[in-house]
């Protein structure tokens, strides 16, 4: 018999979960749209893809409430990634941020935070807020997105900053930028990288976009 489960990765705080995942982008955005939206998402999560990707960015927070309404009676079975904006990842805006997260996703804790992309807050500052959200229980683990080597370098640099559980970057077939250092270098260091829009005709992206993790 086939087995058509999907494979699994496992983070290195020991948590495992499948190495593709259902992305959020765009939804959130048409109140017409979210039944459909809704359904799709509980689809995915029936057919194995249980860690679903979103953003305070996405819909302006709609996303996080569409994953909030398909999720419902179901947050066991699920990962939940969600992502703070960098102008919001001060010490006390980045714990604001998740607290708004948390009620929009009707959820006491999201399992994978996200730094969305660089800002103008030190990470020094971003990093104590994850550490303080996990130590309450709020975050399971947290993580970067949208870093470059340099970047990586620096954080690693700061207090904790060693206990960054993934990096999420652009990685398909026709950007494969981050194969000449990035992912060698994540690798080398034991950090997942977790590609978003893994598959991309031409130039348009597919929505709802996937996420697909690669082992450290």
């Amino acid at each position: 018999m086939q087995d058509n489960r999907i494979p699994t990765i496992t983070f290195p705080n020991g948590v495992e979960v499948p190495a593709l995942g259902q992305g959020t982008w765009a939804m959130g955005e048409d109140a017409g749209h979210a039944k459909a939206e809704i359904e799709s998402l509980r689809a995915g999560i029936d057919l194995g893809m249980t860690l679903i990707d979103t953003a305070e960015m996405y819909g302006d927070g709609g996303a996080e409430e569409i994953v909030g309404q398909a999720i419902r009676g179901r947050r066991d079975e699920v990962f939940i990634v969600s992502k703070v904006y960098p102008w919001n990842a001060s010490l006390t805006g980045t714990i604001e941020a998740c607290e708004r997260s948390l009620e929009r996703l009707g959820t006491d804790r999201i399992d994978l935070y996200l730094l969305h992309w660089r800002g103008d807050h030190p990470l020094a500052e971003t990093v104590a807020a994850f550490e303080m959200l996990k130590a309450s229980g709020k975050i399971g683990a947290w993580g970067v997105s949208n870093f470059d080597t340099d970047d990586m370098e620096e954080l690693l640099g700061v207090p904790d900053g060693a206990n960054v559980a993934a990096n999420q970057v652009l990685y398909n077939l026709s950007r494969r930028g981050i194969e000449f250092d990035l992912l060698p270098w994540c690798q080398s260091h034991g950090i997942p990288v977790m590609a978003y829009s893994p598959i991309e005709q031409g130039n348009i992206l597919h929505h709802p976009e996937l996420i697909r993790i690669a082992k450290a």
